[in-house]
Order: C-alpha cells, then structure tokens, then sequence
C-alpha cells in the first residue's frame, strides 16, 4: 500500500490528528502487520548484523570478566563504582519513558501515546534487561546473586535491607516484571490478529499459542480493559519510586557531590529526558522505514519533543540548585567538587559536553520548526543521550576520584573489557528492538482503530463535547 504521510495543516490551538483520516480498519491492518508479514530488506539484515557483532563484544567482555575477576575492569581505589554503574543508571533511565507514555498517559485520556506507546515498552524491557547485567556482574561471583533475595537458609545470610543496593534489586525486578506483564496484555488482540492472519500452521501456532485463545468477544474486551487498566495504575508509581531508589544509592552517603536531597526528583526527571530521547532516535528511522507516517504522525514527534524540552529544563534546574547548595552551604568539600574539580578538573571536557547536551540543546525546541524538523530532532535526541550518559560518569567518577582526602584521589580509566560490554549491551538492545520490529506490530493495531473510530465520531457529531471537533477530520487529507 502506498504511503502518504499525514502532517496536519491546522491552527496549532485546535486538536490536530493522531491518525491519518482516509484509513479504515482494513487499511490499518494492512499498513500496521505489513513489517510483520514482509521480508526482511537489506537494511534490516545490515543492522542485524551490526548488533549481533557488537552483541559478540558483550560476549567477550562478560566471558573475560567471569574468568579474570573484575579486577580486569578500571575500577580502582577510590573509584570503586565506574563504568558498571554509569551504565546501569543510563540503561535505567532509558526504561523511563516507555512506563511514562503508556501508564500516565493512559490514565491521563492522552490519546497521542496511542501509536508510540508499542515502541516505548519494548524499549523500556530492552533497556532494563541491559541495566540488570551490570550490578549482577559487579557482585563479582554473579551465580550467588541469590544471596541479595530473603529466602531461607541455613548459613542464616539475610540481606542487608538497609543498604540502598538491595532496595535496587527489589525496584528493577518489580519494575521488569511489571513493564513485561503491561507489554504482554496490551500484545494480545494484536497477536489474535497475526494468529487470524497466519498462512503457515507454525505461525498460526505460535501466535494462537501466545494470544492466549483471544476471541474478541465483549467478556475478552471488559476482562482485557480492566485488567490493561489495574496494570497501569500499578506502573504509575513505579515511574517515580525506581529511579528514586536508584537515586538513594548515592544520596543516602556522605561523598561530596552526592549527599543531597535534590537527587530522587532530578534523577526522575532525568529519567524520562533520556528516555523520551531515545524514543525520539529510535521512532524516527522506524517510522520512515516501516510505512508507519499515517499512524505516528508530527503531532506524536512535536508533543514527545514538548516533553524532552519540559524534562530538560527540571534537569537544568537540578544542576543549578546543585551549584547553589554548594555555593550556600559553604561547604568546602562540595565546593570544590562542584566549582572546580567538575568545571576544570580532569574530566572537564566530559562536564562541559553534559552542560551542552543536556543545558543547551533541549531549548532548541522552544522553536517549533525545530520540534517538527526530523534531522534536528533526531541529532539532538542523540546528543541528549550522549549527555545524559555524560551526567551519569560525572557524578559516579568526579566525586570517588577526588573525595574528602588528597592523599586518596585517583584518576579513572576504562579498560578495553568496560568498554566491551558497555557497546556489547548496545549491540542486545538492537539485537531485540530489531526482533521486535520483525515478529511484533510496532503499533498497537486495536489501540489505534478504537482511536479511528473515535475520531470518525467526533466528525460526525462535532458538538458532543469529544476533544477532537468536525474541523479535525476535514482538514488535511491528501
């Protein structure tokens, strides 16, 4: 089927559509199973083939380690958290975004996360899978992670539950198993539909076997809503209660430069600036590739864009409030940590990439030639995650590397092996996004035809009160 992009034309003050309007549901059947059903083309096989390559380095890194011990890594004395936990914040954070677009959203009635929220949870699985292998490798003998979970033992080896390391374990795992269940159920009228669609007995199989005998039937849609809705309501704090606990690893000590209270809302806000811009990078070639304009149209990009500049402001207000409390405090400790080992010290040039990444580059969206222009969002949302990985290595490596005694201070290194598994979990999180384009609709295709006919009923009846009025579907077509 031909694609014709639907931009929109109308007055920025008046609701503009989330869905191209000459579809109907057969048309959306087409446009969004089509990538499912499709060959692969060469370019799907040339990125495969790039992230399993770097998915090999994972491999590598993970194997080395394992035999050597992680003393093969940079960590050092006084950086005894490095790469491992750089990463694993970064990867945390990139989960953000998919839980805030589907279960905020949702319960907020925001019907433009309709056609990204697909995206954003598969990222949000991915991105935490990846996080998850850092700490664990860190344990250093990763097959008695067991040991962090209260079961009973006879050595009588409790955990320490007043350690900020355990409350990680039990937030990223509840995390993971919740995103995973909130993924799957909003997965299963879209399985139906590859299952109905099938024309080999194996994919009628495996797609039947994973919808779960979903017939469609109204007890299926009340059972499905109600338990797509409960799911929801128990994510939504999860936006806020994982990334604070990750906070509290360095808010509950007493290194300069982490001992602030300002850490568990700046690192949430953090959070979903990271993880909207990865969403940004990711949706973008997606979007161009699989045909999906119709259905991921500018409005989606400019209002996720909104989000990214509304995030990076909270961000730019954490780092100056951090700056003022060391100045206010008279702190020298902090002030030395904040003026001059961050701004002039050896990682200097890395501060100073964050401030411009993170500071600079979101105010471009205060213009919104620049929200809907596809190369510039798609170069910043690059840069803001190179920056926001930049935060992540400032805060970890500047304040253990220079603490409160001189004859203790230490520069860090990444070795070959931290850098490794670092692009080696780069390489797993494309090898499963790729996966995930192929086997999976990267829109959720009942989401979106519920949203169609509700804007179809809007044009019919433009006075009964809907958000979308008979000006929104008269408009643009092509």
């Amino acid at each position: 089927m031909a694609e014709t992009a639907y931009t929109g034309t109308l007055d920025p003050l008046e609701p503009r559509n989330l869905v191209a309007p000459h579809h109907d549901d057969a048309s959306l059947n087409e446009t969004l199973l089509a990538h499912v059903w499709a060959k692969p083309g060469k370019g799907w096989f040339m990125l495969f083939g790039m992230t399993l390559s770097a998915l090999g380095l994972l491999v590598i890194g993970v194997t080395y380690t394992l035999a050597r011990g992680i003393g093969v890594w940079g960590n050092n004395q006084p950086v005894g958290w490095a790469f491992d936990i750089i990463n694993f914040v970064w990867w945390v954070g990139i989960g953000h975004a998919g839980t805030l677009i589907s279960a905020i959203l949702l319960l907020f009635q925001q019907k433009w996360r309709t056609s990204i929220n697909r995206f954003a949870e598969a990222m949000t699985l991915f991105a935490v899978m990846c996080a998850g292998l850092f700490p664990l490798l860190h344990t250093g003998r990763p097959w008695f992670a067991f040991w962090l979970f209260p079961y009973p033992s006879t050595l009588g080896a409790w955990p320490q539950f007043r350690s900020p390391l355990v409350w990680d374990v039990f937030a990223i795992s509840t995390y993971l198993t919740v995103s995973a269940l909130f993924w799957y159920v909003g997965l299963i009228p879209d399985l139906a539909a590859l299952r109905d669609s099938s024309k080999t007995k194996l994919q009628r199989t495996l797609y039947g076997m994973f919808s779960l005998g979903w017939r469609g039937s109204g007890r299926h849609w009340h059972n499905y809503k109600i338990a797509y809705l409960l799911l929801a309501g128990i994510s939504t704090p999860l936006v806020v209660s994982v990334h604070t606990i990750v906070s509290f690893d360095f808010a509950v000590s007493l290194i300069p430069g982490w001992h602030t209270t300002v850490f568990p809302p700046y690192f949430v806000a953090g959070a979903v600036f990271s993880g909207f811009a990865m969403v940004i990078t990711l949706i973008v070639p997606a979007r161009k590739y699989l045909g999906l304009r119709d259905v991921i149209t500018d409005r989606h990009l400019e209002n996720m864009n909104k989000v990214i500049l509304a995030t990076g402001l909270l961000v730019s207000y954490g780092y100056m409030m951090e700056h003022f409390v060391a100045w206010y405090s008279q702190n020298q400790y902090e002030f030395w940590t904040f003026y001059v080992n961050r701004a002039t010290g050896p990682y200097a040039g890395v501060y100073w990439l964050m401030i411009t990444c993170n500071v600079v580059t979101p105010n471009i969206f205060w213009f919104r030639k620049c929200r809907t222009s596809i190369p510039i969002m798609w170069v910043a949302s690059i840069m803001v995650n190179i920056g926001m990985w930049c935060e992540r290595f400032i805060i970890i490596v500047t304040s253990l590397s220079q603490d409160f005694l001189p004859s203790s201070w230490g520069i860090y290194t990444p070795t070959w092996v931290d850098w490794c598994i670092y692009v080696g979990t780069l390489g797993l999180f494309g090898t499963l996004f790729l996966l995930f384009l192929k086997f999976v609709p990267a829109v959720a295709v009942s989401e979106v035809k519920e949203l169609q006919l509700e804007l179809k009923h809007a044009a019919l009846h433009p006075h009964d009160g809907s958000e979308a009025g008979a000006g929104t579907l008269t408009h643009g077509a092509h």
